[in-house]
């Protein structure tokens, strides 16, 4: 973990680089210096079907969720969602300035006891790492 799911309104593919937005939010992720590399996922979901507002058709939305493995205290969670929100946010804002727009992030703890996991990138970044 982390791992970052965004749902965005498909409306916005012409506004706006998915997979820029994708690797902004990866990369906010590792500057917090909180998250494993080897662990970090962000995924983008193109919702074809939606309904905001007043059901205006320009109007569309991202909404990312973060979960996380339990053990960070409430001001470290604060602090690296706050650096990734900013960073997404300001990656955005040609879109807030273009057209009515919402952005929502939110954050989860996953409960360890009900989270279960595979995953040899950590290994393979090591041996990178030990290798040069």
């Amino acid at each position: 973990m982390p791992h970052f799911t965004i749902e965005y309104s498909a409306n916005l593919d012409s506004r706006l680089d998915i997979g820029a937005v994708c690797e902004v939010v990866r990369k906010a992720a590792v500057e917090t210096g909180i998250f494993p590399l080897g662990g970090i996922r962000v995924r983008a979901v193109k919702c074809e079907h939606y309904a905001i507002a007043d059901a205006r058709h320009d109007y569309g939305f991202l909404d990312m969720v973060l979960r996380i493995g339990q053990g960070r205290d409430l001001p470290t969670r604060r602090k690296a969602g706050e650096h990734v929100f900013q960073a997404l946010s300001k990656h955005l804002d040609p879109v807030f300035t273009a057209s009515k727009f919402a952005l929502s992030f939110d954050m989860q703890i996953n409960d360890k006891d009900t989270s279960w996991k595979r995953n040899n990138i950590h290994d393979a970044l090591k041996v990178e790492a030990a290798h040069g």
